[in-house]
């Protein structure tokens, strides 16, 4: 953040200065994960109240306070702190002297761009981007506020809720650059149809100005109809068929053993080769919408393939590949689920299982957000696990999957074995008794089915006494 006083931030947001200190770090509202010399924020909820931990948040590193009431530390006190908080965000992202601000939204594979992005923009010049899916109208303006003078580039990545959310966001940290990666189905139960979240999405073009760079997938027809959106630029990836349909194009697709893509990729008249070192059947896609970004933003075709090739992981539970020490490999992706993210999870578990002989299991869990389309979903998804090839579907509270599986065996499916199960604990006692070193197993489903806690038993507590599924 730039350095600030207590007194010239409560001119900003609106408030009034109990105290007198400088800010030098970023704001912060769990004290779990604080910043020197920085600004944490007492939000009081429903639940829990940010105020009640102003000391903690004090030995942590913090030196002042943006909150409702005075606090024992130096507070700046304002009638609504997460409107203070944009409105400082806006007021320093407008004071640094040379960042170009990169922001994107989609329905999946954000943050999985955004770690590619950040990445190849970290090559380039010093990069700040968010943190996990910090996205919302409190993760954005923290991600702005780690930023400093020497930033160069903001990635920043943007969710939204209903119509508007985003225009919000935009209005905090006004993008040069933006992209849209899809419409799909994620949270179409509080949006109602595909339609209006791309309506939603859409903001995010609309906020550019005249010599920014929108990003679009061209191979969705709703990211690709937002082009009259924008005044900006217009500059679209995806696959390369038909020829010239995208910008950035990607062809000649080749997946090794264990799932990690290699592909051309087209900009302008000019070539490279990318050698991904992620699993997943969607990783060229991400890495595609990356790479238009980057080069909007003006790197060079050959380092951004380079820097491509780099990337692994840097958010967790997401296609985060382990083996364990008796050769079993477990496939965490346990932090978010949806029908399209489950069917490229799936397409990459069976794909494995093809190309290495390996056999395969696949724990699923409940997809949530998705209204009355959501046994439908289910019963989808299970199907399509069938049809790629699981051998063995352990579906966790989600009998709609197990019965997708199932309806497919012995006909054009896999032929596989269903184990539904009534929740976590009755899963890890199945995997505990019938894994084995052959076996690849992916774990997956929305974030509040916690399924990274049979993740984290497969790989530390597999056939130990005591470990136990939470």
């Amino acid at each position: 953040m730039i350095e600030m006083t207590l007194a010239e931030v409560a001119d900003v947001v609106g408030g009034v200065a109990h105290g007198d200190a400088t800010v030098t770090g970023g704001a912060f509202l769990d004290t779990r994960t604080p910043e020197a010399g920085g600004l944490f924020v007492a939000i009081a909820g429903e639940r829990v109240d940010g105020h009640d931990f102003v000391a903690a948040a004090g030995q942590a590193g913090a030196v002042a306070v943006l909150g409702s009431r005075p606090t024992e530390l130096p507070t700046v006190v304002v009638d609504d702190v997460t409107a203070a908080l944009g409105r400082l965000a806006r007021h320093v992202v407008d004071r640094l002297p040379d960042v170009t601000v990169l922001a994107m939204t989609g329905s999946q594979g954000k943050t999985g761009t955004k770690d590619y992005l950040a990445h190849v923009l970290s090559e380039a010049g010093p990069t700040v981007a968010t943190r996990g899916n910090f996205n919302n109208e409190l993760g954005v303006p923290l991600t702005v506020l780690r930023a400093t003078p020497e930033t160069r580039y903001l990635v920043v990545e943007m969710g939204a809720r209903g119509v508007g959310h985003i225009a919000e966001l935009c209005a905090i940290a006004p993008p040069h650059v933006a992209a849209v990666l899809n419409v799909g189905t994620a949270h179409i139960g509080e949006f109602g149809s595909r339609e209006a979240i791309a309506l939603a999405k859409g903001e995010i073009v609309e906020a550019l100005p005249a010599d920014g760079t929108a990003v679009l997938n061209a191979d969705d027809d709703l990211v690709a109809a937002m082009a009259p959106r924008t005044r900006a630029a217009v500059s679209t990836f995806g696959s390369a068929r038909p020829a010239g349909a995208a910008d950035v194009s990607v062809s000649e697709i080749t997946t090794d053993e264990i799932g990690r893509q290699s592909f051309e990729m087209s900009h302008r008249g000019s070539g490279a080769t990318v050698h991904l070192a992620q699993i997943g059947a969607f990783q060229w896609r991400n890495a595609a919408a990356a790479a238009a970004m980057a080069l909007a933003a003006g790197l060079d075709l050959d380092a951004v393939a380079d820097a491509l090739g780099d990337v692994t992981p840097a958010s967790r539970w997401r296609m985060e590949v382990t083996e364990r020490p008796d050769g079993v490999v477990v496939i965490n992706d346990a932090y978010n689920a949806n029908p399209e993210s489950m069917r490229a999870a799936l397409e990459t578990l069976g794909g494995i299982g093809a190309r290495s002989g390996r056999r395969t299991i696949a724990v699923l869990g409940e997809m949530r957000e998705l209204g009355d389309g959501s046994a439908e979903a289910h019963h989808g998804v299970g199907a399509y696990a069938a049809r790629v090839g699981v051998d063995v579907l352990v579906s966790v509270a989600a009998g709609g999957i197990a019965d997708g599986f199932a309806s497919v065996e012995g006909t054009s499916g896999s032929g596989g074995v269903t184990i539904p199960t009534a929740g976590r604990a009755e899963a890890v006692d199945w995997l505990r008794q019938n894994v084995s070193a052959a076996d690849v197993v992916l774990v997956k489903a929305s974030r509040g089915a916690a399924l990274e806690l049979i993740a984290d038993d497969l790989l530390t507590g597999a056939g130990t006494e005591g470990s136990t599924a939470r």
